[in-house]
């Protein structure tokens, strides 16, 4: 399990920062990392009404931004149904 927490450390650093701070994802830079990482899991991506959701149902702050604990949210409730935990 090292190497996938690794790995979403990595694609999370990847993509924050372009835009505003170092560890926080801005909307764009949230929406290109669920297009190039996650195209499959999250449906309807380019659809900018979803990432309007998506980002403020997972930004608990409301700074418009997503830190990694908050993205940290979507890699749980993905992983749940993924795994069919789901309730």
């Amino acid at each position: 399990m090292e190497p996938a927490i690794n790995t979403l450390i990595s694609h999370f650093k990847t993509h924050a920062g372009k835009e505003g701070t170092a560890s926080t994802l801005s909307k764009e830079e949230f929406h290109n990392l669920l297009v190039s990482q996650l195209p499959t899991f999250v449906k309807n991506s380019n659809d900018p009404a979803v990432i309007d959701q998506l980002m403020g149902s997972l930004d608990t702050d409301n700074d418009g931004e997503l830190t990694f604990l908050e993205f940290w949210q979507l890699i749980g409730k993905l992983a749940t149904k993924q795994g069919g935990f789901s309730q």
